[in-house]
């Protein structure tokens, strides 16, 4: 299994943010620290970086980026989370506004061998969870008792799965025989109500299905929402978000949350079309094919933080 992470629109999404010495800055999915680590860079010993992850190996990563900077780097703020609790996040470190933040909607390749089933391409327990997963809230307890028409539903919506009706029957009469507890089971319930005509292409058929149930175990689109609006809510005058997306699906949620901050007069798009990988970052690092960088900033409108406070940077 993979174990190496690349950063996708690193340097693009760094640049956008235009972060400066002294901000206030969230890296809201810490992943392979990649972005974490540019952000604590840029901010220098003055600035404060929080950093937000609900995978405590992430967490980690993060905390070895720290030591490389040792007493040269930002005050650094680590939290084991979900960025849809930013607005509690920040309450509780005492940082009443951001300048800057990002959000990184990929997931990382540690996590392909994370042994969480996020992957078809090796027998695991079906969980998809980023955490530590909870009672009645993984993969697994969805694909064993949601009735058969919810389950299309959420095949369909989520991963924009045309074949997701035959794909729910499948799994439903698979699931009459035995639970499906792993992501083997599953792949091949998916396969057998996927017509066959399709089986051969490059996509794997089991790859929408994958994704449509982790963004519902992990309630990936509510949590977008919620953190999208926190962190606008928190953002200073001339303060940066910056969203990259991998799938339709979310990209229109940003795309929407961005318009809406805009006509309400909150600020502006920077990026009027969202940015892509450049063809040299798609040779070195083909998943990142379906990125797309979004940058919204703040400029006048109403919010919490619409001048910046001069003791913002005290806190540790």
């Amino acid at each position: 299994m993979e174990t190496r992470h690349d950063s996708v629109l690193l340097h693009e999404a760094i640049a956008q943010l235009n972060v400066q010495p002294g901000d206030v800055a969230v890296d809201a999915t810490l992943g392979g620290a990649g972005h974490f680590r540019e952000l604590a860079v840029a901010l220098g010993h003055s600035g404060t970086l929080v950093g937000i992850d609900a995978d405590q190996a992430s967490i980690e990563r993060a905390e070895t980026v720290v030591k490389e900077f040792g007493d040269q780097g930002p005050t650094v703020h680590l939290v084991k989370d979900n960025f849809r609790d930013l607005a509690r996040i920040l309450d509780d470190l005492d940082l009443p506004c951001l300048d800057r933040a990002l959000f990184d909607l990929g997931w990382n390749s540690f996590q392909l061998s994370a042994g969480r089933g996020f992957s078809f391409r090796a027998d695991e327990p079906l969980l998809m969870t980023y955490g530590e997963p909870e009672q009645g809230k993984t993969a697994a307890d969805l694909v064993n008792s949601l009735p058969e028409e919810e389950l299309a539903d959420l095949i369909y919506t989520y991963g924009e799965e045309r074949f997701s009706r035959g794909i729910a029957r499948s799994i439903v009469e698979t699931r009459k025989h035995t639970r499906i507890l792993t992501t083997l089971a599953l792949a091949e319930a998916v396969e057998r109500g996927t017509p066959s005509w399709y089986q051969n292409r490059r996509l794997h058929p089991a790859t929408k299905t994958f994704q449509a149930l982790r963004i519902a175990t992990n309630d990936e689109l509510g949590a977008l929402r919620e953190g999208l609006a926190a962190a606008l809510e928190r953002l200073t005058q001339g303060g940066r978000i910056a969203v990259i997306t991998f799938h339709s699906i979310e990209d229109r949620i940003v795309k929407g949350v961005m318009k809406d901050a805009a006509y309400a007069g909150q600020g502006s798009l920077v990026t009027r079309k969202p940015m892509v990988p450049s063809p040299e970052e798609l040779t070195a690092n083909p998943r990142a094919r379906s990125a797309k960088l979004r940058v919204f900033e703040r400029c006048n409108g109403e919010g919490v933080c619409i001048t910046k406070p001069t003791s913002v940077h005290m806190y540790v």
